[in-house]
């Protein structure tokens, strides 16, 4: 259980009371609950696949819908949208979503692409086509493109790109440009855009689809990922099933962005324990590893569990096997929770995710850092803040499926629900 003051701090993250409901908008499709202190209400329905949002400087929101373009929302002073239109129609982009630091330029993403458009916010218009800014990305298996930008270095783009299949060998090598987020200079962009494979420089690899990307209050770059499916270990020829409850989804600390980061984070290879197995021992001392310990699918005499401790970055922290993390927002500018959207799991009996939470953070007294609470050996390291009533017999058309968050300037949280069409509002107030 978490100490009184953690409980305290989540549930005072913002005090912005919100409207009971919002005129004209239908109830939730389906029931949720909330963490004591939350109130939430659905301010859209009927939206296509609502992915990546984010909200502009004059309180607009902004909708990646994935297969049609980008929807633009004004909202009222209760938060609740007041009208809606196509901004951008275009039927490739798929999920990422940015705005410059200073609210004038416009960056989404298709599977393949970066682009970018002039952005009026004063009437919430785009100024003509796109540039390209990346281009030559993979569009197989794993296609959200998340994007980011440092709020200290407006002019770096981050740019994240998941693995090309569930266990893709090739991408343990950073050339691929795949399992890897890559940093881009924004400011100089060359004609036709950068090429991702060769061009920018690494904020880290081995990370096989980190789709959630957040900013601390230090500008250090954290990132949420979705590992692997289908997974048996395999020990002298004796093969266990693991994949129910292993390996566990990732929280990532990748660092400062303005420099290169060449760390591999063990995939395709190195796997992170959420249940302790008793096929899962160490071949080298025969202990059963732990959860938050990584290990391989295959061990041998030249690569094994221990080597993943000696090579590998472990994750600071684990969620629930195949429960889906896909985007994480800092309440800014403490930075004591960092909220994460668990999307849902589709490889798991009985179901996981289908909710929101947070993940609890603190300052290091010593060198002023943010980490979580809980160490990366706990499984109690997150809360449920938004949550169906019965988790067990979720699908996407049983439970709401959240994806994408933001907070507009009102300290109000919003967030996506792709497969129920649908977009909610959230609020804290103890």
């Amino acid at each position: 259980m978490w100490p009184a003051l953690v409980i305290t701090a989540l549930l005072f993250v913002f005090g912005h009371a919100i409207p009971p409901s919002c005129p004209d908008v239908p109830p939730a499709r389906y029931p949720f609950e909330l963490a004591s202190g939350w109130t939430a209400v659905k301010v859209a329905d009927g939206l296509t696949m609502p992915r990546g949002l984010v909200v502009d400087n004059r309180g607009r929101l902004l909708i990646v819908e994935r297969g049609s373009g980008i929807s633009q929302h004004t909202v009222d002073i209760n938060g609740c949208i007041t009208s809606s239109r196509t901004l951008v129609s275009m039927s490739s982009l798929n999920h990422g979503i940015y705005l410059g630091i200073d609210g004038l330029t416009l960056y989404a993403s298709s599977p393949s692409t970066v682009l970018r458009w002039a952005y009026n916010p004063e009437n919430g218009s785009t100024n003509g086509p796109p540039d390209i800014v990346v281009s030559g990305m993979a569009s197989e298996d794993h296609v959200t493109r998340t994007l980011i930008i440092p709020p200290h270095r407006p002019e770096l783009l981050v740019v994240s790109h998941g693995s090309g299949s569930n266990i893709d060998y090739a991408s343990s090598e950073s050339t691929t440009a795949r399992a890897i987020v890559k940093v881009f200079n924004i400011s100089i962009v060359p004609n036709g855009g950068y090429d991702y494979s060769r061009d920018g420089w690494n904020a880290g690899y081995g990370l096989r689809n980190e789709v959630g990307l957040a900013f601390d209050g230090n500008n250090m770059l954290w990132g949420v990922e979705n590992s692997a499916d289908d997974l048996t270990r395999n020990v002298n020829g004796t093969l266990t099933d693991i994949h129910n409850d292993n390996p566990a989804e990732e929280l990532n600390f990748l660092g400062d962005v303005t420099v290169p980061n060449d760390a591999w984070y063990g995939y395709p290879t190195c796997f992170t324990i959420w249940d302790p197995d008793a096929s899962i021992v160490s071949t080298t001392d025969a202990h059963e590893l732990d959860v938050g310990q990584q290990f391989v699918l295959a061990p041998n005499e030249t690569f094994n569990d221990n080597t993943c401790a000696h090579v590998s970055i472990p994750p600071r922290l684990g969620f629930q096997a195949h429960t889906a993390p896909l985007d994480a927002k800092f309440d800014a500018p403490k930075c004591e929770n960092l909220f994460v959207t668990l999307h849902g799991s589709w490889d798991r009996n009985p179901p996981v995710g289908y909710k929101l939470v947070a993940v609890p953070f603190t300052r290091v007294v010593q060198d002023g850092s943010y980490v979580p609470v809980a160490p990366a050996s706990s499984r109690n390291g997150y809360v449920d803040v938004f949550y169906p009533p019965n988790e067990g017999k979720c699908s996407a058309t049983t439970c709401a499926r959240p994806v994408g968050l933001d907070f507009d300037a009102a300290g109000r949280l919003y967030m996506t629900s792709d497969t129920s069409g649908e977009i909610f509002m959230l609020s804290g107030s103890g």
